[in-house]
């Protein structure tokens, strides 16, 4: 699957509750705010890209002219998580494929797509996300890293106007492959995100990969 093809969000919309209301995105990790990093990551590996952001939008906006993306804000009112963010991607999205990645991870791998697009090939699916280790070493599903086809925005649209905010309970109704990012070469704390200040602390602390 060509990057052309394919374009990535960058779900920033989030109210940031757990680290007391602030714009996630714009907390800084090694001298630069979460969301840059992740836009830094996701951009060689797409053809195209859309931040969902509902707040400084300025900011946001001034990142997206430097690479000719577009800032867009929810379609869903009060904040309604990440599944809005999908939705609203979906009914953005130009391309063939889009894929969705949280401003509260910066060390997502830089082959992410490429996995994802390889198994969404090899097994036919509607849908690519990742599962990955927790500290425990159990795999857990990441679900708002998730590669899915355009055309399933008439199915979430449905699944939204009727109501639904999960992704997993939306997303179990097509065919799903899942990716394990648990070889010997993968970053342990490629999935780690930053959901609290804590969280963003020992992220920090953590030895840059």
């Amino acid at each position: 699957m060509d990057k052309s093809q394919i374009t990535g969000i960058l779900l920033a919309g989030g109210r940031g509750s757990r680290m007391g209301g602030v714009d996630k995105g714009l907390q800084v990790y090694n001298e630069t705010p979460l969301a840059k990093h992740a836009i830094d990551r996701l951009r060689p590996q797409v053809g195209k890209i859309i931040i969902n952001a509902n707040r400084n939008l300025e900011t946001y906006q001034a990142w997206a002219s430097e690479m000719a993306a577009e800032v867009v804000v929810d379609g869903l009112a009060d904040f309604a998580g990440p599944l809005a963010g999908f939705l609203v991607g979906l009914q953005h999205c130009k391309t063939r494929f889009l894929i969705t990645v949280p401003c509260d991870t910066p060390r997502f791998p830089s082959d992410l797509v490429t996995r994802l697009s390889d198994a969404l090939v090899q097994h036919d699916a509607d849908i690519a996300m990742v599962s990955s280790p927790d500290e425990e070493g159990v795999l857990r599903h990441q679900p708002v890293f998730c590669l899915m086809k355009r055309e399933l925005v008439e199915s979430l649209t449905t699944f939204t106007d009727a109501g639904g905010r999960k992704i997993g309970a939306w997303a179990v109704q097509h065919k799903i492959a899942r990716i394990d990012f648990n070889e010997a070469h993968d970053d342990p704390k490629a999935f780690y995100n930053a959901n609290t200040l804590d969280d963003l602390q020992q992220l920090s602390a953590y030895e840059k990969y």
